[in-house]
């Protein structure tokens, strides 16, 4: 193993483990919604706000502050972006009341899509082309094994003493990625200064539109039917908290395979590789309720469903970052933002349904009829796109 490659390994471990921290932040309030509303006197529907607010900041904020800060050199601005996190988990753990924990969730919020999007920037950077999308895939990560372990290990330690003790515990992992980010983060000197104006012309990229519509019209479905996947354990399986948390455990599993079995698709072959798996994603959520009733069936569902859930994320963001080569600091910040409007749509989609007294069922299947728009979306994208973006020896 040669310096630069033990170097780029261990850059992206610290990545992880930062990503890893971010990932349990936003998802760790899911379980832990019934202590806030009994501790902060509130009513459990009020709390479902510290989930909302948080995807609707990273979809709309994450963005401005990125084109704010484009002309800062990357390293950091990273280091930043992660004291920002420590005291915003700080505010957390130390609410008095519930505006105050969901103002913390607003700065988490505010830092996730330029953190994202420049450490997947500079794992591009560092990674040889043929590298790049598991470089992407590593990144992402982080994130993935933190729904797979660091959310039920939070609605644990949360369990076991209190809501606040999460907090502090993701702010010990803040500290510990911070002093990686300072340790081992590239000081990359930039061989162009960037130019905002230049960079929002990656919005007249047909090949980065694609993309963008592939996630908000067809990836928003993954959360229409995800936001519910706990009471379709409890209905459909007829689960209880053991069995729920198996069925959590294994989504996340699934999660982190599809991840880094993502991560090594070759690049030309991205498109083909979406298609695929928006396909397989579809038909989950199709027979997704019907087979839940199987209880052992269930975990093996959930596996499926966090596969082909987080198997096609680094895909479109490898997409995106590789098609939007007039943005090179925005790029991994618009896929960030992208993902979370995404799933803020499909949410309130989910919600509204649900309130129109439509079955879990015919949600899953609404939410499999998005994800095959989507997959349509890429069969056109397939037919159009410029292809040269993807080749190696264009890289």
């Amino acid at each position: 193993m040669t310096r630069l490659q033990a170097s780029r390994k261990i850059v992206l471990v610290v990545f992880m483990i930062s990503t890893f921290a971010i990932g349990m932040t936003e998802y760790v309030v899911t379980g832990l919604l019934t202590q806030f509303a009994s501790d902060l006197n509130v009513d459990i529907s009020t709390t479902g706000l510290l989930l909302s607010v948080y995807a609707i900041s990273v979809a709309v904020f994450g963005l401005i502050l990125r084109m704010i800060t484009i002309k800062l050199p990357p390293k950091p601005l990273l280091i930043g972006l992660m004291v920002v996190f420590i005291v915003s988990n700080t505010i957390a753990a130390t609410a008095p009341n519930f505006e105050v924990l969901l103002l913390s969730r607003l700065l988490s919020a505010l830092m996730h899509a330029p953190f994202f999007g420049l450490c997947m920037s500079i794992a591009f950077t560092i990674s040889k082309p043929e590298k790049r999308p598991s470089a992407i895939a590593a990144v992402q990560g982080g994130l993935t094994i933190a729904v797979m372990i660091g959310v039920p290990f939070g609605s644990y330690l949360g369990g076991i003493f209190a809501w606040r003790y999460v907090f502090w515990f993701i702010v010990l992992l803040g500290v510990i990625a911070l002093i990686g980010l300072i340790l081992v983060t590239p000081n990359q000197k930039p061989t162009f200064t960037p130019n905002l104006r230049e960079e929002l012309r990656i919005f007249k990229n047909k090949n980065v539109l694609l993309v963008l519509a592939i996630i908000i019209f067809g990836f928003s479905g993954v959360f229409t039917a995800y936001t519910f996947i706990e009471p379709m354990l409890r209905e459909f399986a007829g689960f209880g908290v053991s069995g729920i948390t198996t069925g959590f455990f294994f989504f996340g599993l699934g999660a982190v395979i599809g991840n880094f079995a993502s991560g090594k698709i070759h690049p030309n072959l991205l498109t083909e590789r979406l298609i695929s798996a928006l396909c397989i994603l579809a038909t989950v959520l199709v027979v997704f309720t019907f087979l839940l009733q199987f209880s052992g069936m269930a975990p093996v569902m959930c596996f499926l469903f966090g596969a082909g859930t987080f198997g096609t994320t680094p895909i479109l963001n490898s997409k995106i970052i590789l098609a939007g080569t007039e943005a090179p600091s925005l790029s991994g910040t618009i896929a960030a933002s992208t993902f979370n409007l995404a799933n803020s749509i499909g949410a309130t989609l989910g919600t509204i349904f649900l309130n129109a007294d439509i079955s879990f069922r015919l949600i899953t299947l609404i939410a499999a009829g998005m994800i095959i728009f989507g997959m349509i979306l890429t069969i056109v994208t397939h037919k159009v796109e410029d292809k040269s973006l993807f080749s190696l020896e264009k890289a």
